[in-house]
């Protein structure tokens, strides 16, 4: 039996019917599941994806075929394969994740996988222009996705990229851009509280009502 099949055997005996209608739910209905809760999820792969550090290779033939899967928790695998695998990712990776990113897009998936490129980025300064790249384009989710790569730089944040990725975010009326926009000032107001309240105070009157709300919950 091969991995992907072994692992949806494993899901699919711990289906849980109630959970899996509530889940769809809070999901908005938009994608199926086992019903399966996020420790018992990570407790039936931990041993899974141990085996597969130690291979010290990313399968993406593997990963494909998770992502491919109909029901969510397999692309929630993905993304926890990869951030277990953060130490073999290489630039070159960055197509397969941005794959990943636009295909059955929302923000549980999209939230983790920013994490992904951040952990690149932190490799490899190509990472910047290609955030720049995608902050530009019209892809709300390659968008949120370079707004929040940096969320947990801290001191390593790179100011610079971090205001020209916003700026070329505002002026939006989607609620995710402007969202992530107020949730990574906030975040960086726990190391540079001044530069945030600088940056809100100069960009006031481009910035949204939920992103200055966000911003500055912390300062």
């Amino acid at each position: 039996m091969d991995k992907y099949t072994n692992l949806k055997t494993l899901f699919e005996s711990r289906q849980d019917q109630e959970n899996s209608a509530a889940m769809a739910k809070y999901m908005k209905n938009r994608f199926i599941f086992y019903g399966i809760a996020t420790p018992e999820r990570k407790e039936l792969y931990k041993d899974f994806l141990k085996a597969e550090k130690a291979s010290k290779k990313i399968d993406w033939s593997f990963l494909d075929k998770c992502y491919a899967d109909d029901h969510r928790e397999f692309q929630y695998l993905v993304y926890d394969y990869l951030l277990a695998m953060k130490k073999y990712l290489v630039y070159e990776d960055t197509d397969k994740i941005q794959r990943y990113i636009i295909t059955k897009p929302w923000w549980d998936t999209t939230d983790f996988l920013c994490k992904v490129i951040g952990e690149i980025g932190l490799k490899d300064q190509r990472v910047s222009g290609l955030m720049l790249k995608w902050s530009a384009g019209s892809d709300i989710w390659l968008k949120r996705t370079a707004i929040l790569h940096q969320l947990a730089y801290k001191d390593k944040t790179d100011i610079v990229l971090l205001e020209q990725i916003i700026s070329n975010c505002l002026g939006s009326n989607e609620f995710f851009i402007n969202k992530a926009i107020g949730w990574a000032l906030r975040e960086y107001s726990k190391t540079a509280p001044e530069w945030v309240e600088s940056f809100i105070s100069r960009r006031k009157n481009e910035l949204s009502p939920l992103s200055i709300k966000e911003g500055s919950k912390y300062i």
